[in-house]
């Protein structure tokens, strides 16, 4: 999963979860002396009476008002089958419906999957390659038209033609295998999937054909791209600026980059949905607000902005010794984990010999990389590919970062010397802003006492991942991060770690090519039990974070955010890690 725009390319720290995409203490930004640890939600698989609507009541909460959501960036993309980072998703629920979703339980946080607009999380057949899913009765879009298991094929078959490039590709690869494009182009020549493929026996079916077993089915069909679309309503590209709403809310006005209001979908009905409870009236958008302004605003919570909060965006660093020393800001803060692990990338292209690798890592200074991303509050020192929220999670820290977080250098130099490398110099690539020039200078200044000269080298903010992302980039050492899909390690070790996945724009920024964990890969996805599969997922992290060290994990994200005082039921969705728009309601 990535990130907003904005928190991918500019701060962990100051945007993270979500995943996909923060203290120290001894003078961090946010200290430690008031940073609880964030609990960790093992989500759940529902019944079909899970799935049943209406949502679970939130106690206090009334119908109406408007709640305002401040955003630093534009959400880029409406259409349901492009949204794939943390912002878009974190909107997504209130006007788009899917297979399968999250249902928050508003008192206790408790996270269940749960059947969305199916009545449950789907029926396998024994080798866990065809799933076979029944819509409930009296779902309607927001002109009151029948959703129909015809519209959600027809959602899918969208996301093979050539524009739909930016969703998430499970299902598609799934269907009909890595080139899926070459197997199928889109519905508009005319052709749909064949039903040995995607079959929709009747208006309420949909059955799923899968090329290999996939136990984690019912969490892919949580993604905003198994949505419905109707097909006389489809206008391709320009589906990006009115989708049709199939929630409880619908596209009033779109302004891009200043603008976004949602009112009532009058044709949604609660007793279909055990998810949302849809208790305001709209919800405006207030895109492009520059931080740190963004987060003194809900400090400040002055006028309208007493009912306004930002779903996706984690404080600004520069204003957590505040939110954290004054207790009035207490009763008003959201503070979890988030699925995003950040890393430093070690171009294995051009840094070849592991214990070279491993003396970049034994010599990183974790703690002042913490602390100058915004202190224990923002992120928690991650030694693991994988983050806390994960199934099958286990802490893992074979260099021993937590106990030694400032570096061991002489380790590092012994490395080094055994490795036959003297004057070692490394070019780090960084995204020009503030942010990360310091993480950079951190950074040079930490591995300089190993003996490793950094070269630092300034990129253009936007096209950062571009750059990074090309194979053959010409630089050794660039920060990445990847958050999972769902809880489970097959959305975090296939996508950024395997050897055939090492192509311009694809995750696998350290360009590891293992055989042993290519094979591994092949064997756990093949697993039918969901818990053996998250258990082996684990072992296989360690071992490449042992042996190969393509890159440094040094930084589990967390989303800490103020929100105004006139709003409750705000609770977390920890599996995208940001404030669950669901529950909200204006006091």
């Amino acid at each position: 999963m990535r990130k907003s725009h904005y928190a991918a390319m500019l701060a962990v720290g100051a945007l993270s979860l979500s995943a996909c995409s923060s203290g120290g203490g001894g003078g961090g930004a946010g200290g430690t002396a008031d940073v609880a640890k964030p609990t960790v939600q093992q989500i759940t698989l529902g019944t079909a009476a899970d799935s049943q609507g209406p949502a679970p009541a939130v106690d206090g909460a009334k119908k109406g008002g408007t709640v305002n959501d401040l955003e630093q960036s534009d959400f880029n993309h409406l259409d349901p089958g492009q949204l794939y980072v943390s912002n878009q998703q974190a909107i997504a629920p209130l006007y788009s419906r899917t297979l399968t979703n999250y249902k928050v339980d508003p008192k206790s946080g408790k996270t269940t999957l749960v059947g969305d607009l199916a009545t449950d999380t789907g029926e396998a057949s024994a080798d866990k390659k065809t799933w076979t899913y029944h819509l409930k009765d009296g779902l309607k879009y927001e002109d009151g038209s029948a959703i129909t298991s015809q519209d959600i094929k027809y959602g899918i078959e969208r996301l093979y033609a050539d524009f739909e490039t930016e969703g998430p590709i499970y299902v598609q690869t799934w269907l009909s295998g890595t080139d899926y494009r070459k197997a199928y182009q889109g519905p508009y020549s005319g052709k749909d999937l064949p039903d040995s493929v995607i079959s929709t026996p009747d208006d309420k079916t949909i059955v799923f054909h899968f090329q290999a077993p996939h136990a984690d089915t019912p969490y892919a069909m949580q993604m905003p791209n198994i949505s419905p679309i109707p097909k006389a309503k489809d206008t391709k590209q320009k589906y990006d600026l009115h989708p049709v709403s199939t929630g409880p809310y619908k596209i009033e006005t779109y302004n891009p980059g200043k603008s976004l209001v949602l009112a009532r979908n009058t044709n949604w009905d609660p007793k279909t949905d055990p998810i949302r409870d849809a208790y305001p009236d709209k919800w405006n958008f207030e895109i492009s607000i520059p931080d740190p302004g963004l987060t003194q605003r809900l400090m400040a919570e002055s006028g309208q902005d007493k009912y306004s909060l930002t779903l996706s965006q984690s404080a600004n660093p520069t204003q957590m010794a505040t939110i954290l020393g004054d207790p009035k800001y207490k009763s008003r803060t959201v503070n979890q984990y988030q699925p995003f692990v950040d890393v430093l990338s070690i171009n294995t292209s051009r840094v070849k010999d592991a214990r070279v690798r491993q003396a970049i890592e034994y010599a990183f200074p974790m703690k002042q990389i913490q602390q100058t991303l915004g202190g224990e509050a923002q992120g928690e020192i991650g030694t693991n590919l994988m983050s806390p929220t994960i199934g099958g999670y286990k802490s893992y820290d074979p260099f021993d970062k937590v106990t030694h977080p400032n570096g061991d250098p002489e380790k590092a130099k012994a490395l080094l010397k055994e490795a036959g490398v003297s004057n070692l110099k490394l070019t780090l690539a960084f995204a020009n802003n503030e942010k990360w020039q310091n993480f950079a200078t951190t950074l040079k200044n930490g591995l300089a006492k190993a003996g490793i000269d950094l070269q630092l080298q300034a990129l253009d903010l936007t096209s950062y991942y571009t750059l990074v992302g090309k194979v053959n980039n010409p630089y050794d050492l660039y920060r990445t991060g990847w958050g999972a899909d769902w809880s489970n390690g097959s959305t975090v070790l296939p996508p950024t770690e395997d050897g055939r996945q090492v192509a311009d724009g694809l995750p696998n920024y350290s360009h590891l090519n293992d055989s042993h964990v290519n094979s591994e890969i092949d064997r756990i996805n093949a697993i039918t039990d969901l818990k053996q599969q998250q258990a082996a997922w684990e072992q296989l992290s360690e071992y490449i974070v042992k042996n190969d060290v393509p890159s440094i994990p040094y930084f589990y994200d967390k989303f800490f955010q103020i929100y105004g005082d006139g709003l409750g039921g705000v609770t977390y969705n920890q599996n995208i890690g940001v404030i669950n728009a669901n529950t909200v309601y204006v006091k």
